[in-house]
């Protein structure tokens, strides 16, 4: 009762008290009622405006239930759509008409004291491709976890969509896009934009403020991590952050077959972020173990992707970041002869490619390996 006379709030609320577990409550309840999981995401994704306290608590005590609703797989088809559900704007926008005048952009966002941010241009958004400025549903759903899961407080979290275009027709042809209606910019009109930004950021928030490079394409996601490395505290998900994982698997499986990560031979399908990127945490690690160079660590570690063994003889046609596992050996065009050539003792899939672990290829692998 005193708050509501202290903040003014007599005869405009009703005169019950409604807990905060009772509106979790009532909101799960109402949420089961939607059978379309977007329904349920444009649901979620009002509540984290109107009341963001209870977004997170009701994330927090839900996790299983909504975080397939807050991010993937629904996060997808709410990229897809985003246009046509947009209702308000979530996080901040940096496009191609900012430019000279992107650290104005920072500093309109209204808190100061960020601690991480999350961005993406949209190019290569989970396995949906290039959906440009509607790609924002990935930094705002990836920062909801960090906040529920993690613990960072959401007035520290920042998404943020470089928007230099999209090559995507349907979307240029949707009069419900929300982002610039141009071909995607490339070259130096796309690097001159990010280093703006990526120098405005560390203007604005400091040294010390984490970036995470989310969902760009391949050939943009290893330039930039390279690039920036040294002078910026900088993180790309798809080729570390899932390396990371999988390493942490590998070790512990090490305690169950014995032997030490230098002792294995791997041999991975797919040879994007995700597998490139595992691939040389691994060889890194092995390095690490051994000290033994890393380029010798690199020869334990094979990549198939989508024409064949990478090797040393398809060196000139292949993209910058997988030359370093072209390796010596005869070329072949299938995963079931890579293996028969290799005879991994692990095998790891990244491709999006489904059902390629067929009997063949586990066969293959069972015939020279101890099942234990």
């Amino acid at each position: 009762e005193r708050e509501r006379d202290a903040h003014y709030l007599r005869g405009l609320l009703p005169p019950g008290v409604v807990s905060q577990d009772l509106q979790v409550k009532k909101i799960m309840h109402n949420l089961r009622q939607y059978k379309v999981p977007l329904q349920r995401y444009v649901a979620m994704m009002d509540l984290q405006e109107r009341n963001e306290r209870l977004f997170y608590k009701l994330l927090i005590d839900n996790v299983e239930e909504l975080l397939p609703v807050v991010y993937t797989p629904t996060v997808g088809e709410a990229c897809q759509k985003y246009g046509s559900i947009f209702r308000r704007p979530q996080g901040l926008y940096v496009s191609l008409r900012d430019k000279g005048k992107v650290i104005d952009v920072l500093r309109n966002w209204p808190e100061r004291n960020i601690q991480v941010i999350v961005v993406t241009d949209g190019e290569r958004i989970l396995g949906l491709g290039d959906l440009g400025c509607q790609g924002m549903g990935i930094p705002v759903g990836k920062l909801s976890l960090y906040t529920a899961l993690g613990g960072v407080r959401p007035s520290a979290c920042l998404p943020i969509t470089i928007d230099v275009g999209t090559n995507n027709e349907q979307l240029l042809n949707d009069e419900f896009y929300i982002g610039l209606r141009q071909r995607r910019a490339t070259g130096e009109e796309y690097h001159e934009l990010m280093e703006e930004f990526m120098d405005a950021v560390k203007q604005i928030y400091g040294e010390k403020v984490l970036i995470q490079f989310e969902d760009f394409a391949n050939h943009n996601a290893f330039d930039l991590l390279a690039k920036y490395s040294k002078s910026h505290l900088v993180f790309n998900d798809d080729i570390q952050g899932t390396a990371s994982v999988v390493l942490a698997g590998l070790l512990s499986s090490l305690k169950v077959v014995g032997g030490t990560l230098a002792e294995h031979t791997y041999l991975f399908l797919g040879a994007g972020e995700a597998g490139t990127g595992i691939a040389e945490l691994i060889a890194l690690e092995i390095s690490k173990q051994t000290n033994a160079p890393i380029e010798e660590c690199r020869k334990k570690v094979f990549l198939v992707d989508s024409k064949g063994l990478i090797v040393s003889s398809r060196k000139n046609s292949l993209q910058p970041f997988k030359t370093s596992w072209a390796h010596e050996r005869e070329p072949v065009t299938t995963l079931l002869d890579a293996i028969k050539s290799i005879r991994p003792t692990v095998l790891i899939g990244t491709s999006g490619v489904g059902r390629a672990f067929t009997k063949e290829v586990i066969e293959a692998m069972a015939s020279f390996n101890e099942v234990i």
